[in-house]
């Protein structure tokens, strides 16, 4: 440190004041260095700051009462000063301490977290209670009510997504033969695909085509024809035509009757009868809103069991004939004793078990579909989940990727699981 001379501030050639020094001109314009005392709050005329609040005092409780009250303090109903009395006694009471663990642990049972989304069930079960106390003046034949579900299903999360949504991308999957196939879209085309292929359910039933009096025959050529018959890209625009022509479908099977079931409906190369060809509709819904639903982030749940398992059993009525199909094309080897089995006859048999709710159990004739599935002849078991079984015969899971129990004959599991995802199409 320099030795630097401070006489000046306490003898006469200084201010004599300490808390003014002088600049360099004799002037009084810099900060004083020494700040000016506050003032006091008291002083200032402000009010005064409430004191705070003392901390609660815990109640002195005998032990029989505090015990008493940890199930209350469990469910936080307890007042602050008795919680704060069952705190504290809970640091000195090992016994209390563990049944108040468990009451914790009991109450967070009670409170289980919960999807906010509505169950898939929920819709037939309100509409079954409100049939029971007053049954519909024109009821809808049972084999109609998955097709009624699955597009009310799939409207209700339309409903729900913005205008952007409508042009996200969404990649139609299928099996085609031997190998997977894929066409790209967004959800505003998979709703006119959905459109234009339930139209030949519409024109059947003799109402108007979606695709006017030049419509295609086959779902994918309907489906292109739409596409390309349109100046823009599908909007959200589609949503009406659609929904107004699965409620003509519901209204028009209504009011014919479950009669009308066996009305013959073209997709081109195969026909199916009505009741079939609702249940095809309604599994093609579930399975394209399920695209929808992942392409825009939705949570979106399978079928109600009842129904799931009538499409599980359309699926396992029509193995037979895929099977033979591709045994003609010679993608599919005959058994080690080629032969057609009579018409009604047992013959060869493999059993499909599907699991869960919407599951069951069938045989599925292996030499003719003609045949009759026969325990007695059964060389193979193949077991699938319900959800997954679904998703192999829409073309969404290869089947050798197919999360399925096998036992038997390599070669018929081989057949009957390449049969079924050659099920799906466009």
């Amino acid at each position: 440190m320099t030795g630097a001379d401070f006489s000046g501030a306490r003898d006469g050639t200084g201010s004599g004041d300490g808390d003014v020094p002088r600049d360099g001109g004799g002037g009084r314009n810099r900060p004083p260095r020494i700040p000016l005392p506050r003032t006091s709050v008291e002083d200032g005329g402000q009010p005064l700051p409430e004191p705070p609040e003392p901390p609660p005092v815990p109640l002195e409780l005998p032990h029989d009462v505090l015990k008493s009250l940890l199930g209350a303090w469990a469910l936080a109903a307890c007042s602050t000063a008795e919680s704060l009395a069952v705190e504290v006694h809970l640091g000195d009471c090992g016994a209390c301490a563990d049944e108040a663990r468990r009451l914790r642990e009991a109450v967070g049972l009670l409170h289980q977290p919960e999807s906010l989304d509505l169950d898939p069930g929920l819709r037939t079960r309100v509409l079954e209670a409100c049939l029971d106390r007053r049954p519909a003046r024109i009821p809808l034949p049972a084999w109609a009510g998955p097709y009624d579900a699955e597009t009310a299903r799939l409207d209700a999360l339309l409903q729900d997504i913005g205008d952007a949504e409508w042009h996200a991308p969404v990649r139609l999957r299928w099996f085609d033969g031997e190998v997977p196939a894929s066409r790209r879209t967004t959800v505003a085309g998979v709703i006119a695909h959905l459109l234009s292929v339930d139209g030949l359910v519409a024109t059947a039933l003799g109402l108007e085509d979606p695709l006017g009096a030049a419509g295609a025959q086959g779902p994918a050529a309907r489906t292109e024809a739409f596409w390309q018959a349109s100046h823009f890209p599908p909007t959200r625009a589609v949503r009406l035509p659609w929904r107004e022509q699965s409620h003509r479908l519901v209204q028009t099977v209504s009011f014919t009757g479950g009669g009308a079931g066996r009305l013959g409906v073209s997709y081109g190369d195969f026909e199916l009868p009505l009741h079939d060809a609702m249940l095809d509709r309604a599994f093609e819904c579930w399975v394209h809103a399920e695209d929808i639903a992942e392409a825009v982030d939705y949570p979106y749940g399978p079928p109600a069991p009842r129904h799931l398992h009538r499409m599980i059993d359309l699926a396992a009525r029509m193995l037979p004939i895929a099977l033979a199909a591709r045994r003609q094309a010679g993608l599919a080897a005959p058994g080690p004793t080629p032969h057609l089995v009579p018409a009604g006859q047992p013959g060869r048999s493999l059993r499909l078990e599907i699991e869960g709710s919407g599951g069951g159990e069938w045989l599925i004739p292996l030499d003719s579909p003609g045949a009759v599935g026969s325990a007695d002849h059964e060389v193979a078991h193949v077991a699938l989940d319900d959800v997954e079984f679904c998703r192999l015969a829409a073309g969404h899971v290869p089947p050798e990727d197919a999360a399925a129990g096998q036992l038997g004959d390599r070669a018929a599991i081989r057949d009957v699981l390449f049969a079924a995802a050659s099920l799906s199409r466009m």
